[in-house]
C-alpha cells in the first residue's frame, strides 16, 4: 500500500490545517512502514517534513490554485499512489487509485458573509466537487459530519470522525520558563488570550466588547490576540480604537511555537467566542497547558471542551464578559477547570487520529 499525504499548505499558511497534516504524517509513520508513505510538500517549503524511509515529492502546484485539481493530478501520477489523502479537502481529478479527503469545516456555507467574494466563489465551486470525488471523507468533529450530511447530503457512512490532537509541545510550564517570553512581548501574567486567524467568524469584535464590559466593571485586564491576519479584519482594529482599548490590546503575529506555549501558560484564560469552528484546536492546546477556556456554545467547541470549560452564547457579550470575570475572581473554579482540562486533553491523541485515518485508507482499497 502506497499512501500519499498532501502537505503543500504548510509552505503558504503554517497554521492549524498544515500542523494537522504534519502531525498526522508523523503519527502515521509510527503505525506503518515509513516506506509506504509519500509526503507531498510544495517546492517553496523551507522546512519539509523528513522521516527516514518515507518518500518526499516536492510539488510545483500551489494549494488553492484554480487549476489545482488537474495540475496536481498530472504531477503525482508517476508516483503510482494507492491512496492520496488530501488534508485540506480538495483532491485532484486523477493521479491515484483512491482519494480520501479531510473536511475541517463548512464555515463558508454557514456564514458566506464572513468571506471575501473571491473566497466564496472558490470554496463554493470546490466543496461539492470534492465530496463527490472522494472515496471517503474524514471530518474533524461530529459537528462537521452533521454539516456534511445536512448541507451537502453526504451519506453518513461515507464520513468518519477523526478528532484532532494538540502537539506534544503544549504543556504546563513553570513561571521561570514563562517569564522571559512575556517580558519579550511586554506582558504580565493574567491576561486574556485569543489564538487564531483574525477574521469575522472568530468574533473578535465581540471579544473586544466583552473586554470593555470587564473594564467598566472594574476588572481591568489586557487582551493578547495571537495569530495572523485573515480577511475582512479591518473592523477589529477599528473596534479597538472606538472602545479606547489601544493600551490594553496586544496583537502578536506569527508567534513561534515555543513562545505560544508560554503565552498559553501566562494567560488567565483562553477566550474562543467563535461563531463557528470545525474543531477549535486552540481550546485543546490551552487545556493541555492547564489554562482554563471560555468558548462559544456553537458547532464543535462544546464537543471538544466538554465539561472542562465554560460555554457561552457568542452573541451575548455580557455573558462572555461574566464568564471571564467569574474565572478571574474564583480561584477554586480556575483550579477545577485546570485539572479537568488537562484530563480531557489526554483523551485526544495523534495516534488515535492516525489509526482512524489508516483504517479509512485500508477500507477504500478493500
Amino acid at each position: 500500500m502506497r499512501i500519499g499525504l498532501d502537505l503543500r499548505l504548510h509552505a503558504y499558511a503554517p497554521g492549524g490545517i498544515s500542523r494537522y497534516a504534519r502531525n498526522l504524517a508523523q503519527a502515521l509513520a509510527r503505525q506503518v512502514p515509513p516506506e509506504t508513505l509519500t509526503f507531498i510538500p510544495h517546492r517553496r517549503e523551507s522546512d519539509p517534513l523528513a522521516i527516514p524511509g518515507a518518500r518526499c515529492y516536492r510539488a510545483w502546484t500551489p494549494p488553492h490554485h484554480r487549476l489545482e485539481r488537474y495540475a496536481l493530478g498530472a504531477e503525482i501520477f508517476p508516483l503510482r499512489l494507492d491512496v492520496l489523502h488530501s488534508t485540506d479537502f480538495i483532491p485532484p481529478a486523477w493521479g491515484a487509485r483512491r482519494f480520501v479527503i479531510t473536511v475541517h469545516d463548512l464555515n463558508f456555507l454557514h456564514y458566506p458573509q464572513y468571506l471575501t467574494a473571491d473566497a466564496r466563489r472558490y470554496y463554493n465551486a470546490q466543496i461539492a466537487w470534492a465530496v463527490a470525488r472522494a472515496d471517503a471523507i474524514l471530518a474533524d468533529s461530529r459537528a462537521t459530519r452533521r454539516d456534511l450530511e445536512h448541507l451537502l447530503h453526504v451519506p453518513p457512512e461515507q464520513v468518519t470522525v477523526a478528532h484532532l490532537a494538540a502537539d506534544a509541545v503544549f504543556r504546563p510550564l513553570d513561571a521561570a520558563a514563562v517569564e522571559p517570553v512575556l517580558r519579550r512581548y511586554g506582558l504580565e501574567p493574567g491576561y486574556l488570550l485569543f489564538v487564531g486567524t483574525w477574521e469575522p467568524r472568530k468574533n473578535l469584535p465581540g471579544l473586544l466588547e466583552a473586554l470593555a464590559h470587564l473594564h467598566a466593571a472594574g476588572e481591568q485586564r489586557h487582551l493578547v490576540i495571537a495569530g495572523r491576519p485573515g480577511w475582512l479584519y479591518d473592523e477589529i482594529f477599528a473596534r479597538v480604537q472606538s472602545l479606547r482599548l489601544d493600551p490594553w490590546v496586544h496583537f502578536i503575529e506569527r508567534v513561534p511555537l515555543e513562545a505560544l506555549v508560554a503565552l498559553y501558560n501566562g494567560a488567565l484564560l483562553l477566550a474562543m467566542p467563535s461563531f463557528y469552528e470545525g474543531f477549535g484546536l486552540p481550546a485543546l492546546e490551552a487545556m493541555q497547558c492547564g489554562t482554563p477556556v471560555v468558548v462559544a456554545d456553537r458547532a464543535s467547541l462544546p464537543e471538544v471542551v466538554g465539561e472542562a470549560g465554560l460555554c457561552v452564547d457568542p452573541e451575548d457579550v455580557a455573558a462572555l464578559a461574566a464568564a471571564c470575570r467569574q474565572l478571574a475572581e474564583d480561584a477554586a473554579l480556575r483550579h477545577r477547570l485546570r485539572a479537568a482540562g488537562l484530563a480531557r486533553a489526554r483523551r485526544f491523541t495523534w495516534a488515535a487520529t492516525a489509526e482512524k485515518t489508516l483504517a479509512v485508507c485500508k477500507r477504500v482499497l478493500a
